[in-house]
């Protein structure tokens, strides 16, 4: 006699297994580091496990003008498309004050220091500015 499997609801939020602490995934490495190619300032990571289902992970970073977060963003978007993620949305690209970037388990904020500073997502998530921050790969 087959098992009958429990069907989720339509429209149900899938439940995501608890994620354990380790090396961080090879997705955020990819971001981070194309990030600190483009000399992206401020680099942060923040762990999003148990604060949200949305993504695993968030990154963080500063271009020093409109022109270099634009060119931070099709940075991560062309490491993305290389490893086969051809089309992350991406909001913001045009203005280039703040570009938002969803690449599935990693969600990609990159700000003029400006923005940045007026909408303060590290503290909205619980990071401390400069806890994984750095001119660097974070």
């Amino acid at each position: 006699m087959p098992t009958e499997r429990k069907r989720r609801p339509t429209g149900a939020p899938r439940k995501r297994a608890p994620r354990v602490a380790s090396a961080p995934p090879p997705l955020l490495e990819i971001i981070v580091t194309a990030l600190a190619d483009g000399l992206a300032e401020d680099i942060a990571r923040i762990d999003l496990a148990g604060k949200t289902g949305i993504a695993d992970f968030m990154v963080i970073a500063s271009g020093r003008s409109a022109r270099q977060v634009a060119a931070l963003a099709d940075r991560v978007l062309a490491a993305l498309g290389e490893r086969g993620r051809k089309r992350a949305p991406v909001e913001g690209l045009k203005a280039g004050d703040w570009v938002l970037i969803d690449a599935g388990d990693v969600i990609v904020h990159i700000f003029r220091p400006e923005v940045r500073a007026r909408y303060n997502l590290e503290k909205m998530w619980g990071a401390s500015f400069g806890e994984e921050s750095g001119g660097e790969t974070a």
